[in-house]
């Protein structure tokens, strides 16, 4: 049976003070003696009270309070952004109220809900990749609570942004692709109906038909962002006898889905069919071959991201929403070095710019 929680009435009662007194010295009221205030909290303490965060947040005007949304969290790419946030964060002395989507448009909106009645400051949110009504963000903006969009975003106008340039890197990472001799590339594309689907496909896309390549249809599958979609794209193409010599994938946790498909089939990656995929995390370069990639700058999103919702929160009004795109480079380490694998060196890993 749980214990009842200490109030500040219990606290009033032992010192036969005011309720109003001992919530003026727990939050160091200038009406309160400093001999008071000291009593209290050292009273306080050893009962083991503890504030109603919620009920403080109702009442006051700044919670100091920051809510984030992000549609998982076990993969490098989010945890990373969420580690720099809380850093960023403490630096400025806000809490972090961070909710996971899971991916499901109908949970994001009853957090952004959620967020919205706790009163926090601001709201930084990536949204699932089912997300298609904006309504809920609507309403967001209509009652002026400042809100980033971070790496994936929506198609709204007047909000702030924060992303990759999905086009750019992807585009430059094919042309090196081809640049080396690969022509029967893939791509696993993830949904497009979302900004870094439809920005990485485009790039992949664009990028074949400059050079005169035709892009196989087959081999260009939309899906989702995870290991599964991965793992299956691949079974797919190998089950028709169907596999390209290259594959591309939209995120780094389908890549991690290819290397399983690959190894349970007996295939070997660079030698038998080579990948690449966008999106870094450390792990990849302990895999075995170390996966070349296109880094996304992780801690750049999330103090972009901080500041701007930081700005828009204290110029309020005055602030005038801002789109920031940031650049990628191109990782390159044991796959998608050289199509003529005689070429391959061990110099490690070699970085690009794929802005240039």
């Amino acid at each position: 049976m749980k214990d009842k929680a200490i109030t500040l009435s219990d606290i009033a009662q032992k010192l036969n003070v005011s309720i109003v007194t001992v919530s003026k010295a727990l939050r160091d009221h200038p009406d309160i003696s400093k001999q008071t205030t000291k009593l209290i909290k050292k009273v306080s303490a050893e009962m083991g009270y503890s504030p109603n965060f919620m009920a403080r947040n109702l009442s006051a005007r700044n919670t100091n309070t920051i809510g984030v949304i992000v549609p998982k969290i076990a993969h490098f790419f989010f945890g990373s952004i969420i580690e720099k946030i809380y850093d960023v964060a403490f630096e400025n002395n806000y809490e972090i109220i961070l909710m996971v989507s899971q991916e499901n448009a109908e949970r994001e909106k009853k957090h952004v809900q959620t967020l919205l009645s706790m009163k926090v400051d601001g709201i930084i949110i990536s949204i699932s990749q089912e997300t298609k009504d904006y309504e809920i963000f609507e309403t967001v903006k209509r009652r002026g609570v400042p809100l980033v969009f971070m790496d994936r975003v929506p198609e709204i106008e007047g909000v702030n942004t924060v992303a990759v340039d999905d086009y750019t890197g992807a585009y430059k990472a094919i042309e090196h692709a081809i640049n080396i001799g690969y022509t029967r590339i893939g791509h696993f594309a993830g949904y497009t109906k979302i900004n870094i689907g439809y920005g990485r496909s485009k790039g992949f896309i664009d990028a074949m038909n400059k050079h005169g390549i035709e892009v196989n249809p087959d081999w260009l599958i939309e899906g989702g962002f995870g290991e599964k979609y991965g793992y299956e794209a691949f079974m797919k193409l190998y089950k028709a006898n169907n596999l390209p010599d290259l594959i591309f994938t939209v995120t780094y946790p389908v890549a991690l889905g290819v290397y399983q498909a690959v190894h349970e089939v007996g295939l070997k990656i660079p030698d038998t069919i080579d990948l690449l995929c966008f999106g870094n995390a450390k792990m990849q370069s302990l895999l075995s071959p170390a996966l070349s990639c296109i880094d996304q700058p992780t801690h750049t999103i999330a103090e972009k991201s901080m500041e701007l919702l930081l700005d828009n929160i204290r110029l309020s009004e005055d602030f005038e929403t801002k789109n920031e795109l940031i650049e990628t480079s191109l990782i390159l380490r044991e796959t998608c070095v050289a199509k003529n694998k005689s070429l391959f060196t061990e110099s490690g890993a070699h970085n690009i710019a794929a802005g240039n």
